[in-house]
């Protein structure tokens, strides 16, 4: 799983507004963006034709220019530094404060007068993607632009309240005594950064953009796990975060035992002074919000609630698809699947021929789930390793490109475990440093099918969204913005893909984890039956949830999660199974024109080498590949 944009992703959605505590005034906007292409202004003559060396500069000036323009991005985002593997700025967090979100605007617009400065048709054809690409990204950043207070900053999904001690954990390392003194001014700064999260969830109150009650008890709980432990409560053990910063320290190589525990004490002092304060401060105001919070859950109780939901689904699917037309084609997807898995329950014997009590068999019997104890627990995590570094030994079958980084499987952490997904990847550090991370959540084993296993393990580790994730950030031949963007079809239209493909090379052999795949399918699917339903029709919470019983196996509580992801993330969860059905169609397209020319390695390579694209882009891309084959 992978909220938009994407980091992608694909990992935070905060993580990914490229902001820092900087002042940019208009008459430096434009300086900076005429100063990142530093290239007299490109003229086009109509029915000129370039020569290679010129084809071959433009690109490289267009290029240069892409990448200056991501690299300023970048550093104006001390947190997607981090993310990268950069330590320039690893003591500061991002501004996220709207003063510096209207001065990014600014930089936005001045990007797109520069791309006149590009002579498009000099390009060469991968030149030509990029512009495309860029230009039609920062169109979308403007557009976007009016929308940016109709989101949940805060809600169970995530927000700062959880990212900042999930971003300490696992993504700022402390190798020397200088990193652990930036991981400390981090935590110092804190109190700072929540003063900007206060204004913002001010200014959406405003509008009235207020989550719906349920919301309300996760995130208070998030908020108080945060600060238990020591040193907010005397005598108890280590809280989260001052247990992540003492083994850091207590592992340097480069400083004494007494200087040691004056790094400890100092993160002592700052988990009191700064983050103890902070989230009080929030638990304060959230709790005072939820008096004015509804049981309203879509996106329709918002100001212009139907245009922002319909410029939403535009962002996440890359389609045109109305919200109506994602209504009926879920509904199309859910009746064929349920067919499928009709033929499953005749090969397993089952007792009658109704898919529901089928699906009530596979959500109750014990045989399908670990104990919910430390032993199940593991016992799922091992099994999860194996069966990524099964399919890590098929992948010369599949893929000509395959990543340096590798893939590890990990249990999410206690503190965020109540409320976090069910399981969502991390990308991997850019330098080597860190691998990609298939987290699972074992908070309650009866969440966790034993049949679902491999499905889930391919969708978000491998083929999945490593395969994709890696390879892009691993990319020599595109800008760097195409290696670290994607849009929601794209990233998780492959992850579900993915789950697929296993299955063509002889895995899922057990008729029940078949099952699990196509419930997984299923979920999908339901997806775009219930999301619009919430955010276009006006169904409740109670009736979203209803649907899923009636229509998938999955246990309740497993249904209730992800129906509460939908509301406060409106569209992203109908881009997996859009982006999927257009991933197939074109393989199956390419398949019936190619017949034995047809390689599902080199269809891979075209579909993962350029980075993520629309759908409408990787048609044309995969169509091109065809027709230059069929020469």
């Amino acid at each position: 799983m992978q909220k938009p944009n994407n980091l992608i992703k694909f990992v935070f959605i905060i993580l990914l507004k490229a902001n820092m505590n900087l002042t940019i005034s208009k008459v430096s906007v434009l300086a900076l963006s005429l100063a990142l292409f530093s290239c007299s202004e490109a003229k086009k003559e109509e029915n000129k034709t370039y020569t290679p060396e010129e084809i071959a500069q433009e690109t490289q000036k267009a290029n240069a220019f892409f990448d200056r323009a991501f690299d300023r991005d970048v550093d104006m985002s001390p947190m997607r530094q981090s993310i990268l593997g950069i330590k320039k700025d690893y003591d500061k967090w991002d501004d996220i404060s709207d003063a510096f979100e209207q001065k990014k605007l600014e930089l936005t617009k001045n990007y797109l007068d520069s791309l006149k400065q590009i002579n498009v048709d000099a390009l060469d054809e991968q030149g030509k993607i990029s512009y495309r690409l860029f230009e039609n990204d920062l169109k979308e950043r403007i557009d976007m632009f009016k929308w940016r207070f109709h989101e949940y900053p805060v809600n169970q999904m995530g927000g700062l309240h959880t990212e900042i001690p999930v971003f300490l954990i696992n993504i700022h390392t402390v190798e020397n005594k200088k990193e652990a003194e930036d991981y400390i001014s981090r935590l110092q700064k804190v109190d700072a950064l929540f003063a900007q999260l206060l204004d913002n969830l001010k200014q959406s109150e405003v509008k009235n953009v207020i989550p719906p009650k349920f919301v309300f008890p996760y995130v208070l709980n998030d908020c108080k796990n945060v600060i238990s432990g020591a040193p907010f409560e005397k005598g108890k053990a280590a809280g989260t975060i001052l247990e992540d910063i003492t083994a850091k320290v207590n592992k340097l190589n480069d400083v004494d035992e007494a200087g040691k525990k004056e790094l400890i004490k100092k993160a002592e002092d700052a988990l009191l002074s700064s983050v103890k304060p902070a989230y009080e401060k929030l638990i304060a105001y959230w709790t005072e919000l939820e008096k004015k919070a509804t049981t309203d859950d879509g996106a329709w109780k918002f100001p212009e609630g139907d245009a922002f939901y319909d410029a939403a689904l535009k962002q996440t699917t890359t389609t045109d698809l109305t919200a109506d037309q994602i209504h009926e084609l879920g509904l199309k997807e859910v009746a064929r699947i349920h067919d499928e898995m009709r033929v499953i329950m005749k090969k397993v014997n089952f007792k009658s021929d109704n898919l529901k009590e089928f699906f009530d068999f596979m959500r109750t019997d014990k045989q399908f789930y670990y104990p919910n104890t430390a032993e199940g627990k593991e016992a799922y995590r091992v099994k999860a390793v194996q069966i990524i570094d099964s399919m890590k030994g098929k992948l010369d079958g599949l893929f000509i490109t395959k990543p340096k980084a590798d893939c590890v499987v990990m249990p999410v952490e206690a503190f965020r475990e109540k409320s976090a997904g069910g399981a969502f990847y991390e990308e991997p550090a850019i330098d080597g440093s860190r691998p990609g991370r298939y987290y699972i959540n074992l908070y309650n084993m009866a969440d966790q099918a034993i049949y679902q296993m491999e499905a889930l393990a391919y969708h978000e580790g491998i083929p999945g969204h490593h395969m994709q994730i890696a390879i892009a950030q691993e990319l020599q031949s595109v800008p760097k913005f195409r290696k670290f963007g994607g849009n929601t079809a794209y990233v998780e239209g492959w992850a579900l893909y993915s789950e697929l493909v296993p299955k063509e090379l002889g895995f899922y052999s057990d008729p029940y984890s078949d099952f699990g795949r196509l419930a997984m399918e299923l979920f999908r699917a339901a997806r775009l039956v219930v999301d619009t339903g919430i955010h276009r029709k006006k169904w409740s919470r109670e009736k979203a949830l209803a649907y899923f019983n009636e229509n998938t196996p999955n246990p309740e509580g497993d249904n209730k999660k992800e129906i509460e992801r939908y509301i406060v993330w409106p569209s992203q969860a109908t881009g997996y199974k859009i982006g999927m059905i257009k991933i197939l169609e074109l393989r199956e397209n390419a398949k019936k024109k190619l017949a034995g020319k047809f390689d599902i390695r080199e269809f891979h390579d075209v579909v993962l080498t350029s980075g993520p694209v629309p759908m409408n882009v990787l048609e044309e891309m995969v169509n091109a590949w065809v027709d230059k084959k069929m020469k």
